[in-house]
């Protein structure tokens, strides 16, 4: 056991003083009390201690692609010409490769205060799209960099077999991303059992989005693994998506899935961006998760999710870094407000009846629904959860002259340099100084592989 004192720590309920916080050789926090005095075996936080952000929706090796796609090659340019640039790079990327960018992109998390993420993975097998002779190559890369970096992961293998609705076959782009029903289930099997023995890992049930699966797949997957997980898809980034689904169903995607599946508090919507206020209701009642991508939403002209309306009703929702144009915790929440003022010409849009502080609603809003869609025990300091937390530095101006309540204002609204010194995940220091022990030399290994890429 391990005693932390911290003179102001972030828990469920707000700012608290003077925080006992003991944990276990496990990682887990065992007790926690406020009002409390440091003793001679309490290691005591200089800072202002906060909860690690959960990330609901990446895919780690897109992240080799941030930059490149801001040239105009189409008057026309849109999320499906960068899809086009994308199955090129993704043509390209070895295991050894995906494991380095991937172990880059965790390190880079964690700086920016994400303790943990739910890996969207889709690419799946060898650059003529035929399965390695260990079938969960890629996914394990993916597990090896999130240890090597120090992350909590929630990976999700893709069930990803078509290019459009009604099972349109698939592109020769899409080919290293393709399974069956039955390769995909036992593509997740294996990947259970391999990561039931990694502390702070866990895999999920995943697919791609309506227009890469069949109904009947989706039903087969979900009969075949009635074990209580988090459930993710891509729903309705764009309107053309949105169009399709209709020319293919009658129904528009998010309405068609609340008619066809058991939709719950288990599932994350990634994307859920075009919405009527029927669809924002009935996400917001059934407990789902809208997973929330906000500076990849914007850079691939996705539109705004209708998010006071959401907030409203109760709506649970989180945020994900996705294709890692930006890494930031506090832009991608920044985002979420700013772009809700741009879209009704007005400010301070996502409060709550009893919560005026906007830094306030998006910070805590963002760990409970982070916390949900990875299914994990995470994103609060309370007895029971994993001990992952961020240490904010109080010689900061702006946080130092934060009072309780404008204190995540600050830090999400005024900060342009970053106030996160130091980062725990399941109990160990992985960021020191805002360093990682390992970042030089995964660095190193990141621009050769970036000039591979480009090559």
């Amino acid at each position: 056991m391990t005693v932390y004192f911290a003179a102001k720590a972030l828990l469920p309920q707000g700012w608290a003083e003077n925080v006992r916080i003991t944990v276990s050789a496990q990682g887990i926090i065992t007790a926690l009390e406020s009002g409390s005095q440091p003793d001679d075996n309490t290691i005591r936080l200089d800072g202002f201690l906060v909860p690690g952000m959960p990330n609901l929706h990446s895919h780690a090796f897109q992240r080799a692609m941030a930059g490149l796609t801001e040239v105009v090659g189409d008057p026309a340019d849109s999320f499906w010409t960068w899809r086009d640039l994308m199955y090129r790079l993704v043509d390209k990327i070895t295991p050894e490769q995906l494991e380095t960018i991937a172990s880059y992109l965790y390190i880079e998390m964690l700086k920016a205060g994400y303790t943990s993420v739910a890996e969207f993975h889709y690419l799946h097998h060898d650059r003529g799209g035929k399965p390695y002779a260990q079938p969960a190559e890629l996914a394990l890369r993916i597990s090896q960099a999130a240890k090597t970096a120090g992350i909590g992961l929630t990976l999700l293998p893709v069930l990803y077999s078509f290019a459009g609705f009604g099972g349109q076959p698939a592109t020769a782009g899409q080919s290293r991303f393709i399974h069956d029903t039955e390769g995909y289930l036992a593509l997740h099997e294996a990947l259970t059992l391999q990561l039931a023995a990694e502390p702070m890992q866990r895999t999920g049930l995943c697919f791609h989005s309506l227009r890469a699966v069949t109904p009947e797949q989706m039903q087969r997957v979900l009969n075949a693994c009635p074990q209580a997980q988090p459930v993710h898809i891509h729903i309705a980034e764009q309107q053309k998506e949105v169009d399709d689904c209709v020319a293919w169903s009658g129904l528009r995607p998010v309405e068609w899935l609340y008619q066809h599946m058991p939709v719950d508090e288990q599932w994350c919507l990634i994307h859920a961006t075009h919405l009527t206020p029927q669809e924002t209701q009935q996400i917001a009642a059934s407990g789902a998760v809208a997973g929330l991508c906000l500076t990849t939403e914007a850079n691939l002209g996705d539109g705004i999710f209708p998010g006071p309306d959401y907030l409203a009703q109760q709506g649970r929702w989180g945020i994900g870094s996705d294709s890692h144009i930006s890494v930031s915790v506090s832009e991608d929440l920044r985002w979420f407000e700013y772009g809700q003022r741009l879209n009704k010409r007005r400010r301070n849009l996502l409060h709550l009846p009893d919560e005026p502080y906007i830094g306030n609603v998006l910070y805590q809003g963002a760990l409970q629904g982070g916390r949900r869609a990875l299914g994990q025990a995470i994103g609060q300091l309370a007895t029971g959860h994993r001990a992952d937390m961020l240490l904010l530095d109080s010689r900061d101006p702006f946080l130092a002259a934060a009072g309780d309540r404008e204190r995540l204002n600050r830090w999400i609204f005024a900060c342009s340099t970053n106030p996160i010194k130091r980062v725990m995940t399941g109990g160990r220091w992985v960021i020191e100084a805002g360093r990682h022990a390992q970042e030089e030399q995964v660095t190193a290994a990141f621009i050769k592989v970036m000039q591979q890429l480009v090559a």
